[in-house]
């Protein structure tokens, strides 16, 4: 297929075909004014107030786990994760190629190596056989974890990204990563509202992190959310992203090297509007979701759901085209006629300087960087 016409005829109808059709816009037909207001009205807007602690509430609530930590950004937030994870300066974290470059930034952040194995085509996430077979014949378990046989580094975590809302395989990663004695921690940030086998993503592993830039499902502006069930781990992470401080009446103690990645009260106050809309926006997803996919059937285009046991957010929804070649007419033709789309992610290890990481043949992460094209995905 070489004209695009009709898809993007189709595709400006779902947003009353205006001149400029974006990939993801924010929504605010909520509380966010009246919430912004209040704040503003408290004099609390930067790291204390009462939205933060709302917007923790409601994100355990969500995620349904027993503690979360407002940030600054979901960038910031796995850092902090990998940290509160034990990664230490010399260590190597497994995550995939096929990836935004937040997810892999973090890593070095921490001093750590990142080391890419390959995804699945079904999920375009982190693959548990991949992982199996990249561990069986790179490393080898001792007492104390699991060490690289070729750079002698401790492989300390896992961390998978669920692409664009859609879940990974979390059992079957889980079991590896067990087997491995390697924590697993999931980069959560695009999927707000999705679900493995009944549970929250975010959930799932030691720690999840999600995030709420602009462009997110919902949004905060800028802010992101670390979430864990191990409440410990959790009072840990609050403290640390709020400079490392120990309460005290009056005086400055600090113990520790922390961080400043405390969410203002200000964007926690939009965070908490925006997330007491989050099921009218999935379901308003799943519709748009459902009209995609019998619109691109019929036009013999592959539109991606979600894998069985699961429930995607549709956060970013995608299509599959037949190569590079058609792929890239795909993106001139929709782009050149108001329709913002974009190609998923250039592969981690084309960037400089990620050129040397140590990877296996990302035969699948190859594969769909040639083919996947997000559309037009905002609510309607």
């Amino acid at each position: 297929m070489s004209d695009f016409n009709s898809v993007i005829s189709f595709i400006k109808e779902q947003y009353n075909n205006k001149d400029f059709t974006p990939l993801h816009a924010p929504v605010f037909n909520g509380n966010e004014k009246k919430y912004l207001l209040d704040t503003i009205d408290s004099t609390f807007v930067s790291s204390v107030g009462a939205y933060v602690d709302r917007f923790e509430e409601m994100m355990c609530g969500i995620a349904k786990t027993e503690k979360a930590v407002a940030v600054v950004n979901g960038t910031a937030g796995i850092q902090v994760a990998l940290r509160l994870a034990g990664v230490n300066a010399g260590d190597e974290v497994i995550t995939q190629a096929l990836t935004f470059i937040a997810t892999v930034n973090a890593i070095v952040y921490n001093g750590a190596t990142p080391v890419f194995v390959d995804v699945d085509l079904d999920t375009m996430g982190l693959s548990p056989k991949a992982l199996e077979a990249f561990l069986t014949d790179n490393a080898e378990l001792r007492e104390d974890g699991t060490y690289n046989k070729k750079t002698g580094k401790k492989i300390a975590v896992c961390l998978p990204m669920h692409t664009f809302g859609f879940p990974v395989h979390m059992d079957e990663l889980l079991a590896v990563c067990n087997k491995w004695k390697i924590t697993l921690i999931e980069d959560a940030a695009e999927s707000l509202g999705s679900s493995y086998k009944g549970k929250p993503t975010g959930s799932l592993g030691k720690l999840g992190v999600f995030s709420f830039n602009g462009n997110k499902i919902v949004t905060s502006g800028g802010g992101g959310a670390i979430v864990t069930n191990d409440i410990e781990l959790g009072i840990k992470g609050k403290y640390l992203t709020t400079t490392a401080k120990v309460p005290h009446p009056y005086e400055f103690v600090h113990d520790e090297i922390g961080y400043n990645f405390r969410m203002p009260n200000l964007n926690a106050a939009l965070a908490c509007a925006q997330l007491e809309q989050l099921d009218a926006f999935l379901e308003n997803k799943r519709e748009l979701a459902k009209d995609y996919q019998a619109y691109f059937l019929n036009q013999g285009i592959k539109f991606r759901t979600e894998t069985p046991d699961t429930k995607a957010n549709y956060w970013l929804m995608c299509v599959e085209l037949e190569n590079r070649l058609e792929r890239d007419l795909f993106l001139n033709d929709t782009n050149k006629n108001g329709v913002m789309t974009r190609p998923i992610w250039q592969l981690m290890f084309r960037l400089p300087m990620y050129a040397n990481c140590q990877k296996d043949s990302q035969q699948n992460a190859l594969f769909l960087e040639e083919r996947i094209v997000n559309i037009p995905s905002s609510v309607r």
